[in-house]
């Protein structure tokens, strides 16, 4: 059992680094695999919505971490997710890139447990941890629990370390991934392995007159 851990910021060993390194080794300790991505700090071009993925199986861009992080999606059983605030939000380059893993990708991630956590000098934490819950919401994967709002306060990493509350709770993501991906390994091949699939429906709130 894998979990990919994704570092959305452009800083390769700061603080959502740090927060990441946390559930890193708490994962190994209970006997899951890992293995920690970083974005980079170079240009990552948005979803043009081109659907070009659809027939591909991957994004037509190639000249940028998008594909190869796609490769390693394939693979993973869990993921966390990792970003910095930036204006109340999460960072641009994060907000590229899942725009884009989940349109090309997002099919290897359904009914897979997932976490996102999010790291700030001081505010733009909950609207921002929002936003990525939302990513997990829509992709029919199961959200991974933990005892507060995934994320951590600093402007360092020492100061992340600082954070114990912060900590305590990457450490409860982490204990509850290695727990939930440990009962999804003993449901297979057993009716328990997988949901009812519920076809989805597709409707507007605009209607012809």
């Amino acid at each position: 059992m894998k979990v990919l851990l994704l570092n959305g910021s452009p800083n390769s060993r700061g603080c959502t680094y740090t927060a990441l390194t946390v559930i890193e080794r708490e994962l190994n300790s209970r006997g899951i695999e890992t293995e920690l991505v970083w974005i980079g700090n170079g240009p990552i071009r948005g979803c043009v919505g081109c659907g070009g993925c659809r027939k591909l199986g991957r994004c037509v861009y190639s000249d940028d971490p998008i594909n190869t992080i796609g490769e390693k999606i394939k693979v993973a059983d869990g993921y966390v997710f990792g970003a910095p605030v930036h204006y109340a939000s999460p960072n641009g380059a994060t907000i590229s890139t899942l725009d884009r893993l989940f349109m090309a990708f997002g099919g290897y991630m359904k009914l897979k447990p997932a976490a996102s956590i999010v790291s700030a000098r001081r505010a733009g934490t909950t609207a921002s941890y929002d936003v990525l819950n939302k990513y997990i919401g829509i992709n029919n994967m199961i959200q991974v629990p933990s005892t507060y709002w995934n994320m951590v306060h600093g402007s360092s990493a020492e100061e992340v370390y600082q954070d114990k509350e912060g900590i305590s709770i990457m450490r409860a993501i982490a204990s509850n991934m290695a727990w939930l991906l440990k009962l999804l390994e003993s449901a297979k091949g057993t009716e328990l392995e997988k949901p009812v699939d519920i076809p989805k429906e597709k409707t507007n709130f605009i209607k012809q007159i």
